[in-house]
């Protein structure tokens, strides 16, 4: 079975065919950097960051854009807020959010575009509407003329013109020819910042951004467009009535992941249970946090609680106990290069992260049965198999990613030290000085070391909180 993906814009699971083979253009909606990044944020850098390395795997070359709007009214508000010029409030945040991926082991994408860097491009495409009659300027602002493209509008949100509301996106409606219309860029106003246009000064619309950046960098046609639940409507709906308008295929396969809440509840501030990447890792790994966020299917609703992260962290310390204890058996060797027929099947239909899990965590018992009883030809082809589909979910406990010490240059002496310690350990038992024994175990507990008793000689760990 090959890769299939539910398209909403057919509300059907498709067979996944690119337009050329061997290479897969994708654009996922990135960060609106107004504030920090909260969980949800990143869960969707994760999900995404999956589909990137299973399409890889899978032996496509793959040339992924997710775009950063750095202009936006939010931002401008918040700037205005705390006294500082709009761009300090982009950069700043921005910055926190490419901390978040990296630290959850998001691959980078090919490229990065932001808004406020492709305003050329914009006014080429608004110029092209204008000209085939479904944009017009008004009042400094220009507008997509949505009845223009009334028999398509609204097939990717399921609604029907008539049903909708304004958009809301300009607090001068009386410009519009319609109440439904949406600003492809708004006309400047004092104190904000602007660029030039064949129709005034202003700043691009949100919807206008994306049709711009994505077909400058992957063709007017390109395969997977992703984002959001949240994005729709009217965002996605929106890119697709400009961009089609215009005269561009524009995304053959539109990708949309489910929200995540908190205890129930959908997180704002003003309730106050918004969760950030600090606050999760108080309580797990990096690691840990990435294999949570990655563990339901990418379409589903997720609600975060701390037992559901709790679970999480113990799921995966399954996965890394089992890798650490066959690696010192085997040694670490090289991921398998054919991954499980159930695991390719459970990725190939939907992404299916949690049954790829389960098939994962199956070989990780048929690996513990192995070492208890010895077999270490089952358990080397076990690790191997165990490496390999981790590391395609971006998860491999034995890899560098997740083995660096964080620029802590003491590391390798405190190596050197347990390792004299669990010697002068293993002379006090040899010798039947278990009491002496004992005393050097507990030390090692206090200054936070676990040891563990295995048959192949003693192991061991910080402890985690």
């Amino acid at each position: 079975m090959s890769l299939r993906l539910y398209d909403t814009g057919t509300r059907s699971i498709r067979a996944f065919e690119p337009l050329e083979e061997g290479r897969v253009g994708m654009y996922v909606c990135g960060a609106t950097p107004q504030a920090s990044p909260h969980i949800g944020h990143l869960r969707s850098g994760v999900i995404y960051d999956v589909l990137l390395r299973w399409l890889r795997a899978s032996g496509y070359e793959v040339t992924f854009a997710r775009n950063v709007t750095d202009i936006d009214d939010k931002i401008i508000a918040v700037a205005a807020e705390r006294g500082v010029p709009w761009f300090a409030v982009a950069e700043g945040n921005q910055r926190v959010f490419t901390q978040g991926y990296d630290v959850l082991g998001c691959l980078p994408p090919t490229i990065e575009p932001r808004a406020t860097g492709h305003v050329p491009e914009m006014i080429v495409l608004m110029r092209r509407l204008i000209d085939k009659g479904h944009a017009y300027a008004a009042g400094g602002d220009v507008y997509f003329d949505v009845k223009s493209w009334a028999d398509e509008y609204g097939a990717l949100s399921n609604q029907r013109l008539e049903n909708m509301r304004s958009t809301g996106d300009t607090p001068d409606g009386d410009c519009k020819r319609d109440f439904r219309d949406f600003a492809l860029w708004k006309g400047a106003k004092p104190g904000e910042p602007s660029w030039e246009t064949p129709w005034g000064e202003g700043r691009p619309g949100w919807h206008l951004e994306c049709s711009a950046m994505a077909t400058k960098y992957l063709g007017s046609a390109f395969d997977i467009h992703g984002g959001g639940v949240d994005l729709i409507f009217p965002h996605h709906e929106n890119e697709i009535a400009q961009s089609r308008a215009a005269g561009d295929d524009f995304a053959r396969y539109w990708l949309h992941n489910g929200l995540l809440t908190v205890d129930g509840e959908k997180m704002s501030k003003s309730v106050g249970n918004v969760v950030l990447l600090p606050d999760l890792l108080g309580r797990a790994r990096p690691v840990e946090v990435r294999y949570y966020l990655a563990s339901a299917h990418y379409r589903s609703l997720m609600d975060y609680t701390d037992t559901a992260l709790a679970e999480a962290v113990s799921a995966y310390q399954r996965i890394e106990g089992f890798a650490t204890r066959a690696a010192e058996v085997v040694g670490a060797g090289c991921p398998a290069l054919d991954l499980p027929a159930a695991f390719i099947a459970a990725l190939d239909d939907d992404l299916g992260v949690p049954q790829a899990l389960a098939v994962l965590h199956e070989t990780v018992r048929e690996g513990n049965s192995a070492l208890a009883s010895g077999d270490d030809t089952a358990v080397r082809e076990r690790l191997a198999a165990v490496r390999a589909m981790a590391g395609v979910l971006g998860l491999d406990p034995l890899s560098d990613q997740w083995n660096q010490t964080g620029g802590d240059e003491l590391r390798p002496v405190v190596d050197a030290l347990v390792a004299v310690a669990l010697e002068q350990r293993q002379a006090a038992r040899a010798r039947k000085d278990y009491d002496a024994a004992d005393v050097i175990r507990d030390r090692l507990s206090e200054a936070g070391i676990l040891v563990e008793d295995t048959p192949h000689g003693a192991r061991w760990e910080l402890k985690r909180d």
